[in-house]
């Protein structure tokens, strides 16, 4: 168990896509993403989303993401936060987005 003082330390924001490219150094298929977080900044990030999202259909898509990690290193590539998602029956991941539009850099609570 976690107390409120601990799930207070993750930074969790809402950012859009702004660009999606193939991560061809990965060991699993993953994307790079460039995300929009708004007055935090853009930042990358890496995600195992291919089997369920195009790169188009990415662009654009508000997500929820950690922005307080430090950044990971992934192959070639730094990863500056980390997109949330579900893992569904088939072990792949279901983005977690808001039912509405909401500007860039707004924290989850």
């Amino acid at each position: 168990m976690i107390n409120w003082d601990d799930f207070e330390k993750i930074d969790m924001r809402l950012g859009t896509i702004l660009k999606v490219v193939d991560f061809t150094n990965a060991r699993k298929p993953a994307y790079q993403l460039l995300i929009d977080f708004g007055e935090l900044g853009i930042k990358n990030s890496s995600a195992q989303i291919t089997s369920l999202y195009s790169k188009d259909e990415l662009v654009g898509k508000q997500i929820i993401a950690v922005v307080n990690f430090p950044p990971k290193q992934i192959a070639n590539f730094f990863s500056e936060c980390l997109v949330l998602g579900i893992y569904n029956q088939h072990n792949e991941v279901v983005l977690l987005q808001p039912t509405q539009p909401v500007e860039n850099g707004c924290r989850i609570g």
